[in-house]
């Protein structure tokens, strides 16, 4: 995890924490979209949407680096899907929610939430493995709590 800090937000423009906030109104359902979230918390449609995928808080029930969530575009062909997941067992991710996507131009979108704490490599190594397989069109990183 060599491309992440913990930082206080008292030293960060408040900009990250109201994009922080609009994703916690879209999330919890206080605001119905990202135009309402981000008119409450007073940012712009683009500073949102800018900031939305490298800011991220902690959960205040968790310990900091347990469970992680990782969205994938894979190809659609037979057994890729079980190749992300052998990869994932064999690092000691265990995988709590999986979620896949009716696959579109041959590709299918698939988000799954995993449990890192007990984990044999980095973040950034096991996105790096997941990368590698050439059935696999992309990884990103969506949240580490």
């Amino acid at each position: 995890m060599d491309k992440y800090l913990i930082v206080s937000k008292e030293i960060l423009p408040e900009v990250y924490d109201r994009v922080i906030e609009a994703r916690n109104y879209i999330n919890d359902g206080t605001a119905k979209g990202i135009s309402e979230a981000v008119k409450i918390v007073g940012i712009s449609r683009s500073t949102y949407y800018k900031y939305k995928d490298f800011v991220f808080s902690p959960s205040d029930n968790a310990t900091t680096g347990r469970r992680a969530v990782i969205a994938l575009m894979l190809r659609h062909k037979r057994g890729v899907l079980s190749e992300v997941l052998n990869i994932l067992s064999s690092e000691k991710a265990n995988i709590i929610t999986m979620n896949q996507n009716i696959p579109i131009n041959e590709k299918a979108s698939v988000n799954i939430s995993v449990d890192v704490s007990e984990m044999l490599i980095s973040m950034d190594d096991l996105i790096l493995k997941l990368k590698n397989n050439i059935e696999v069109i992309s990884v990103k990183l969506l949240s580490i709590e």
